[in-house]
């Protein structure tokens, strides 16, 4: 066991992971550009989407060092406590919250909004890294444990409805049974009930879900209305070229083409200004995020902390994967955001904790507390 939960500055000078920290910060400042870009306010002005983020991403930092000092130990040790009230969160938000593009996932608190669900990921891989640890999901009781904090934080984001965060917890559940050496047969059968559970699970989509799907398969079925956001984003992408038409020289954001392009579409953005080129060092520096993520989950010996790594690196993969998918036209539109580089206060909040968590994780286990 640990002999202590937190890290002194010391030990986070000597022991911090220094490539994923890099790969952290670069991101996020390849964000700001992009989004600096995508913003049709182009002074930076304390009202522009730029200067907010970077306002964000000073608090985010706040945040993540303060996770380091408190250590992933304390934060799993109230994990069951953090859960019951991200609960209450959820089913407060089902009857208060605030409805923008069809999901009531937000709080408006008018000068602010703030979307649960995001801190909600952090929670679950928490939970889930708690509980697997206690019951290994290798007998029926563990697996049974897993799946009901899984699956009453995914139906509740279902409600919302928020079919692209409850996607992500599904990721980030199913990563975890993975890590924790839950049996093949049982991760098998997960797969096979999923597939064969989609002709139901289409009966409860909302009418513009439904047409998401169906653009992403032919977007010329609606090419004036759902299918239009594909068919720009894969035009901005596309007519980036090898080198990119460059910095602020981009015209589908530019000239109002490409909808939500400082959130959802921020790497069509990105794409169309920095090209092959530039796409190709984003995608490797989210590669040397990921991989490092990876090897803390692989050699660290507390079990808790490589549950809690599984969980984060499912979370990241997927939303990565998903937003950049769905700006080239390869994966359905979900409106989830590109992990620390699409502009969203929630998002990125959420994700300075994740990995400072890691980050926690990486320090903890290379003092030897472990």
């Amino acid at each position: 066991m640990a002999e202590k939960s937190g890290s002194s500055w010391r030990e986070i000078r000597a022991n911090i992971d220094l490539l994923m920290l890099f790969a952290t910060i670069a991101l996020f400042l390849l964000g700001i550009s992009a989004i600096y870009s995508a913003s049709a306010n182009k002074a930076f002005a304390l009202s522009s989407f730029a200067v907010r983020q970077l306002m964000w991403g000073g608090a985010s930092a706040v945040i993540y060092v303060i996770v380091l000092r408190i250590g992933y130990v304390r934060f799993l040790d109230f994990a069951g406590p953090l859960f019951a009230l991200m609960m209450v969160v959820l089913i407060l938000l089902l009857a208060v919250g605030y409805t923008s593009k069809g999901s009531q996932s937000w709080f408006n608190f008018g000068f602010i909004r703030v979307q649960p669900s995001e801190i909600g990921k952090v929670i679950l891989a928490l939970a889930l890294a708690q509980i697997c640890s206690k019951i290994p999901p290798t007998e029926i009781k563990g697996i049974a444990a897993a799946i009901g904090i899984g699956g009453v934080m995914i139906v509740l984001i279902l409600l919302q409805p928020d079919l692209g965060s409850s996607l992500v917890y599904s990721v980030m559940l199913f990563a975890v049974l993975v890590a924790a050496g839950a049996p093949v047969k049982f991760l098998s059968g997960i797969v096979i009930s999923i597939l064969a559970m989609l002709p139901v699970a289409w009966m409860f989509l909302k009418p513009y879900q439904k047409m998401r799907l169906m653009v992403f398969l032919d977007p010329t079925i609606d090419p004036q209305g759902a299918g239009y956001n594909v068919i720009q984003s894969r035009i901005a992408v596309g007519s980036g070229g090898l080198f990119g038409k460059g910095f602020l020289h981009g015209t589908q954001g530019k000239l109002h083409f490409l909808p939500e392009p400082h959130t959802d579409f921020i790497f069509s953005v990105f794409s169309e200004e920095f090209g092959f080129i530039g796409c190709l060092v984003v995608l490797a520096l989210f590669t040397i995020l990921l991989l490092r993520m990876l090897n803390v989950a692989y050699y660290t010996k507390d079990t808790r902390g490589k549950l809690l790594s599984a969980g984060i690196v499912g979370w990241i993969w997927f939303q990565m994967t998903e937003s950049i998918g769905m700006s080239m036209g390869l994966l359905p539109v979900t409106g989830l955001p590109l992990p620390l580089f699409s502009y969203g206060g929630s998002s990125l909040l959420a994700v300075a904790i994740a990995l400072g968590l890691i980050q926690s994780v990486v320090i903890v286990s290379r003092e030897g507390r472990f």
